[in-house]
């Protein structure tokens, strides 16, 4: 099968490649920068796995329609994401537009795109990287929490609409995934509260959550190819949380 994962040079996208990869599907990486969607397509040849490469802006319909066009997928992950961490009053208008475009409005678009064919192959499994915070929130990330809860609803819609073929729509909410994007976020929230770097991940991170501890991207990727087998084929609509334990309090 050809798997397309957006974000697919970033930590948990590139997680979410290999092990596609490692089981035997076709994988296209897309991303933003040409040089990092080369990188990462090199790398898993070099291992012996099927890669291709694509630069694909999710916020762009030309760049959408020229992906559908060139690539028939029969598994889509939507990973790409952003963050920024700052009060509301002093969220830039154009950054949380941008946030809500790449995570909420590109995963609908593209997932416009690919339906038809996935519709008229009538297979089709649509993944969406949701997080613990499309079920909770957390201050100064209104736009990132926003596009999240928005993301989990828009899944439901979508698989509802597809039901009548072999289409699963779910979406992976996993809590702090240690990547870069999250070490960003520890800094900009350092300045925020006043803390150390320490203080955010004991105190704001992990403090919520039973297990203490920070998700594995192996297991997200997991997570993702159980829903795209034989076992999970009447799965869809779902919320998968990997928590720790957070939502349970």
């Amino acid at each position: 099968m050809q798997v397309l994962i957006t974000g697919g040079t970033g930590g948990i996208g590139f997680a979410i490649a290999r092990q596609f990869a490692a089981e035997g599907h076709n994988v296209v990486i897309a991303d933003l920068q040409q040089d990092a969607v080369d990188s990462k397509v090199q790398q898993l040849r070099q291992q012996g796995y099927q890669a291709e490469g694509i630069v694909l802006d999710v916020t762009d319909a030309a760049s959408i329609t020229s992906c559908a066009n060139r690539f028939q997928v029969d598994i889509l992950v939507n990973n790409a994401g952003i963050q920024h961490v700052a009060r509301l009053e002093d969220f830039p208008p154009e950054k949380w537009a941008q946030l809500i475009n790449v995570m909420l409005t590109g995963p609908a678009m593209l997932s416009r795109a690919m339906l038809p064919a996935m519709r008229k192959r009538n297979f089709g499994r649509i993944i969406n990287i949701g997080s613990i915070h499309a079920l909770v929130a957390s201050p100064f990330k209104s736009a990132y929490v926003a596009a999240k809860h928005g993301l989990l609803g828009f899944s439901k819609v979508v698989a509802l609409e597809n039901a009548d073929k072999d289409i699963t729509i779910n979406t992976i909410c996993p809590a702090y995934v240690k990547t870069p994007l999250v070490e960003r976020q520890i800094a900009d929230q350092a300045k925020e509260h006043n803390l150390t770097e320490q203080q955010v991940v004991e105190q704001i991170m992990l403090a919520p959550m039973p297990q203490k501890a920070f998700i594995g991207v192996d297991e997200i990727a997991g997570t993702a190819t159980f829903l795209c087998s034989s076992a999970a084929r009447h799965i869809t609509a779902q919320t998968l949380v990997l928590d720790g334990g957070w939502t349970a309090r």
